[in-house]
């Protein structure tokens, strides 16, 4: 007698359906568990199966069943029938996909590289409001980078220290301001108090500049309490919100990106907290898989990571980070990313940040390119002759790079970028 069934959700033979919804897995057998088995473990426990063989099966579940039609060595893709997913759920998704998988005893380990989405899934998600071209109308900013700063230390200050730092931010060239991610309202830096006061500096800042500027400013609670923080940016005439997008959760900011899209907020998603599932190399979820689901589901640009900061993450996967993001379409990438046709949903904007300075920003330009949301928050503020020198030493170093020359060549006509490179020089911090 049959006990289990798994061999059934593995068919080499299969190719694929237009409209399924295919994942890329790494995954290790456990002791005693053969890798064919494994596989269709991981198909039958994210679709339609169970640990045993049922009596009856209604005739609808064989064409429900997830497939694993691919494998390589430790990699296998599967394919689901769009019919297991209820229409516009990402959290559904993830429940599928991203749920019990990862606690079966059958797979020492197990890690979800990539999901490709179908158009048939995408057409039910609106993405996000505004696309990087809507973005760049709405700050005026065309041809360099959109640049921002935090506040550093990253939590501490009062709302009018935080705003006469973001004056000065401002000040320096930067277009942003922003929150960290665990800056929300505190004792002595209330929310409400430090968009009155940030507001206050903004228009100051505006007025002086004839530049738009703007700032991130972290509505992360209760989604209750989230809408009243955003109903608040809107009263003070803001464009974005921030929230921590990992810690509020998927359901959160689905409903976020509705609301503050009918306030004409633009969402910045920071990921904090996603180092716990996605630093493992063997286990666990990829950053690509958290911004493609943050795409879908509408943040107008998400962290993504340096590769020459104080951050984890390789040249390779920012570059694979920032086209799933940026593009309309991306190719695959052996072991790393499935074939993506995103269709009518938006472009967002990939942010780096971690560690940055002046004498780091070719280095990021070179990866990333221009389209690029671009923070450098302590590297502005321990510069020799405080934060607007910083902010505009980082500037005259994005000059430098599109014009082409090193920036030694530019400091020499630029004592802010001059200062800052005899402090740091290009030193990748650890």
């Amino acid at each position: 007698m049959t006990i289990d069934w798994y061999k059934e959700f593995v068919n080499l033979d299969y190719t694929p359906e237009s409209d399924d919804l295919i994942c890329l897995f790494y995954f290790e057998p456990a002791a005693g568990i053969r890798s064919k088995e494994a596989a269709g473990r991981i198909a039958s426990e994210s679709s339609t199966g169970t640990w045993t063989t049922p009596h009856t099966l209604p005739p609808r579940m064989k064409s429900l069943e997830a497939k694993a039609f691919d494998i390589e060595g430790n990699v296998v893709k599967i394919a689901y029938p769009l019919a297991l997913w209820e229409e516009g759920n990402a959290v559904q998704l993830l429940s599928g996909i991203a749920g019990n998988v990862f606690g079966m005893k059958a797979v020492r380990n197990l890690r979800l590289i990539d999901v490709a989405l179908p158009q048939a899934y995408l057409n039910h998600f609106k993405g996000p409001h505004f696309g990087n071209d809507g973005i760049r109308k709405m700050m005026k900013v065309i041809k360099r980078p959109l640049t921002g700063a935090v506040p550093k230390p990253k939590i501490g200050f009062s709302a009018q220290e935080h705003a006469e730092v973001g004056y000065e931010t401002w000040m320096g060239g930067f277009d942003f301001v922003k929150d960290d991610e665990n800056l929300t309202s505190t004792p002595f830096n209330r929310f409400e108090e430090r968009v009155k006061m940030l507001s206050k500096t903004r228009d100051k800042a505006e007025q002086e500049t004839g530049e738009k500027k703007s700032a991130f400013l972290n509505i992360s609670a209760d989604t209750e309490t989230m809408k009243k923080r955003a109903d608040l940016l809107a009263e003070y005439s803001w464009n974005y919100a921030m929230i921590d997008v990992v810690v509020a959760g998927t359901a959160s900011v689905m409903t976020m990106r509705d609301y503050c899209s009918d306030l004409g907020l633009a969402i910045h998603a920071h990921r904090a907290m996603h180092a716990t599932f996605d630093r493992n190399k063997k286990h666990g979820i990829t950053m690509q898989v958290l911004a493609k689901l943050m795409r879908l589901i509408g943040v107008s640009q998400i962290h993504t990571g340096t590769a020459v900061g104080k951050l984890t993450g390789t040249k390779r996967e920012a570059v694979a980070l920032a086209d799933v993001l940026r593009e309309k379409k991306t190719p695959a990438v052996e072991g790393m990313l499935l074939e993506q046709d995103w269709g009518r949903i938006k472009s967002a904007f990939p942010v780096s940040s971690g560690g940055l300075h002046p004498g780091l920003v070719p280095d990021v330009l070179n990866i990333y390119g221009n389209e690029l949301v671009l923070l450098v928050s302590g590297g502005i503020h321990g510069h020799p002759r405080g934060t607007r020198a910083g902010a505009q030493a980082t500037m005259q170093a994005i000059e430098a790079w599109q014009e082409g020359i090193s920036l030694e060549e530019k400091a020499k006509k630029s004592k802010e970028l001059k200062e800052a490179l005899e402090k740091w020089g290009h030193y990748k911090p650890k």
